[in-house]
């Protein structure tokens, strides 16, 4: 498979939202309910790797728990690529590696008033 060839007029917003990636795992951009709300469409949802679908209530609830745990969260993120999908609506996919897992990752991010919201995201298990 080919590699995508980088869009030159969106390198800045690559930087961008490569910043806030991986999603839900950036504490340094808010770890309050309203912060998440704030972060996220009102009709966002999630795919995880087991293909369960997840409201935006549940991630909120699941973050606001781990954030309250304080857990650490080792992470690496690799060959990030974006792609514009609509009038401000743009597709990020990246590699991310926890310890030995990995899942490609995608998410749909929408610009709204300079400020960046999540309209969708999706994990999938990398297992070769």
């Amino acid at each position: 498979m080919s590699e995508p060839v980088p869009d030159p007029e969106l390198q800045q917003v690559l930087r961008e939202l490569r910043d806030r990636e991986p999603v839900f795992h950036r504490p340094e951009l808010g770890t309050t309910r309203d912060d998440l709300e704030r972060q996220t469409a009102p009709d966002f949802f999630e795919v995880g790797a087991s293909g369960r679908r997840y409201s935006r209530g549940h991630v909120i609830a699941t973050l606001l728990a781990r954030y309250a745990r304080s857990e650490s969260d080792e992470w690496e993120t690799t060959d990030f690529h974006c792609r514009a999908v609509g009038p401000e609506t743009y597709l990020l996919t990246y590699l991310l590696r926890q310890g030995e897992r990995r899942s490609r990752r995608v998410t749909a991010w929408r610009r709204t008033d300079g400020q960046w919201q999540v309209l969708y995201h999706q994990g999938t298990l990398v297992t070769e």
